[in-house]
């Protein structure tokens, strides 16, 4: 399989190669953390191609990792209503590209800056370093990215404004995270607690045929 490196991740595996050719014409023995860390690095920073379902009633998983949480949540940001919420734990050993859920355009970002505890905590939704990005399409969904222990950085890529198809790739979380996903009532969902799932993949549900008459019906009351 075809896999790419995230350009997040370019330079500190160049510069870890680097430093492990120089040494190792000085000192070979020296030389072998760095050649390991150069293989840890490519391995954590791969951006495998993805096969992305067509269907536009799918919703697919932004992460891969394992899922935390199923579970009725609220939403006072961008849903500002109930929602669903899926949340996925990124290991160091997981691809760490996220991808867009759904077909739309985004319409709200913000970042808040916290803590970086351990990010399969259900508290580090709410406590730790995190980007939000609203996308609305068919439906409307929150994403989140939250850092983990160990993340040093989360960097989201689409404005407001942009469009995105889903499986495009939306950013990156640097060294072990979790990504939430809120989701309408109304979505069937697929997957449980324990889960492994891909990002761009892993089918997490599909929208309600009802949510499009429904949100219709809302927006020409509001209209009126």
């Amino acid at each position: 399989m075809m896999f790419y490196l995230a350009p997040e991740g370019r330079r500190l595996i160049y510069f870890s190669f680097a430093i492990f050719v120089f040494l190792s014409l000085i000192h070979p023995l020296f030389s072998i953390p760095f050649l390991v860390i150069f293989f840890f690095l490519v391995y954590f920073f791969r951006d495998p191609e993805r096969e992305i379902p067509q269907d536009n009633n799918l919703i697919l998983s932004p992460a891969d990792g394992r899922v935390l949480e199923v579970v009725e949540s609220y939403d006072n940001r961008f849903l500002k209503s109930e929602a669903k919420k899926v949340s996925i734990f990124m290991s160091l050993l997981n691809v760490h590209v996220n991808r867009s859920p759904i077909d739309g355009k985004v319409v709200y970002r913000d970042y808040v800056r916290g803590f970086k505890k351990m990010a399969f905590g259900s508290k580090s939704s709410k406590l730790n370093e995190r980007s939000y990005l609203g996308i609305e399409g068919k439906i409307k969904v929150l994403l989140v990215q939250v850092a983990g222990f160990v993340a040093r950085r989360i960097v989201t890529y689409p404005k407001e404004g942009d469009f995105l198809r889903k499986g495009d790739r939306i950013g990156i979380i640097k060294f072990g995270s979790r990504v939430d996903l809120y989701l309408p009532t109304s979505v069937e969902l697929f997957v449980k607690v324990g889960d492994r799932v891909k990002a761009g993949e892993t089918i997490l549900g599909v929208i309600n045929k009802d949510e499009n008459e429904e949100r219709k019906v809302a927006e020409l009351s509001n209209e009126r």
